[in-house]
């Protein structure tokens, strides 16, 4: 099982999130690399959320790649960074794609702060 599926399996069980409460809409993720596509279609009512394997027409499509959706599940990448350095595409509603951002786990050490110092020894 790859990191994505099981983030999408979570999510699956999870059945609901009050942070969504006021959220309503559908995200479809395609995830693939060259003619490969898998997708993911996660339906949001008021913060009850349907995730299903479909191909159905949603508000938002999100385009990634396996290996940066896999960094994400994994809280490897931020989501707003990868939409930002053009490895996520978004098509659709953009505020309701970085609203889902809430959900992946949180990318530690990501960006400028990957490089700060940890321990105490100073020159």
């Amino acid at each position: 099982m790859t990191a994505t599926s099981a983030f999408f399996d979570r999510l699956a069980a999870a059945c609901q999130d009050p942070r969504f409460s006021k959220v309503c809409g559908s995200v479809r993720f395609d995830i693939g690399d060259g003619d490969d596509l898998e997708q993911w279609l996660l339906v949001i009512d008021h913060g009850h959320m349907k995730v299903t394997r479909s191909a159905a027409p949603a508000d938002t499509v999100i385009r990634v790649s396996v290996p940066v959706a896999d960094a994400m599940a994994r809280g490897e990448v931020n989501g707003l960074a990868a939409i930002t350095r053009g490895e996520i595409l978004v098509d659709g509603d953009l505020g309701l794609a970085l609203r889902l951002g809430r959900l992946f786990p949180r990318a530690s050490g990501s960006g400028d702060q990957t490089e700060q110092p940890t321990s105490s020894s100073t020159p």
